[in-house]
């Protein structure tokens, strides 16, 4: 059963969401990728405050190609999320309530994913343009001089993602890898 979901969203709604679920989710998400996360991370060492409120919002890790013309935006396909693993679970304990990527993610992602009660959602790669028609309009709001990898706002309708790691850190990777060494 698919499930819609507005974002910003509670851990009380993250904590009923299960790996293989279909979500669409609308509302407002953020991107930010490998150099937004080392900038937002140095702000946090700094005592500096990030671009934007992390409590309940979902960041998305996405670097989009140029807007078509008419378009909000370009291409706007799922990065590999593993190479922000570093980062992730510092955001987690802030308050962060989920992820939008694609690939696994590290034994200390999981653990804040269930210390925190979040949830890691996948987005097909290679499916950039057909999900950039899910996303309503898109601003940069920080850190500008990063170009695709600054930080965005995007307003989503309909986003389709799937759980791949739920609150409880049953990872839909996992699971998957798993039942087809049963079969080999």
């Amino acid at each position: 059963m698919d499930k819609h979901i507005n974002v910003p969203f509670s851990k009380e709604e993250a904590k009923k969401l299960k790996i293989g679920e279909y979500v669409y989710l609308s509302g407002t998400i953020y991107t930010a990728r490998d150099a937004a996360h080392k900038r937002m991370d140095e702000a946090l060492n700094n005592e500096e405050e990030l671009p934007f409120n992390i409590e309940g919002n979902i960041i998305y890790y996405m670097g989009p190609s140029p807007a078509r013309e008419g378009r909000p935006i370009g291409s706007a396909g799922p990065t590999t999320a593993s190479r922000m693993d570093k980062y992730t679970p510092r955001l987690l304990d802030m308050g962060m309530i989920g992820m939008v990527g694609k690939g696994k993610r590290t034994d200390a992602v999981k653990d804040a994913v269930i210390r925190n009660g979040a949830v890691y959602f996948a987005a097909v790669g290679g499916a950039g343009a057909l999900l950039s028609k899910a996303i309503i309009s898109s601003e940069v709001i920080a850190y500008d001089d990063l170009g695709t990898e600054a930080i965005r706002k995007l307003e989503i309708k309909d986003f389709p993602v799937i759980v791949v790691m739920d609150s409880e850190g049953n990872d839909l990777y996992k699971a998957v890898t798993a039942g087809m060494q049963k079969r080999i």
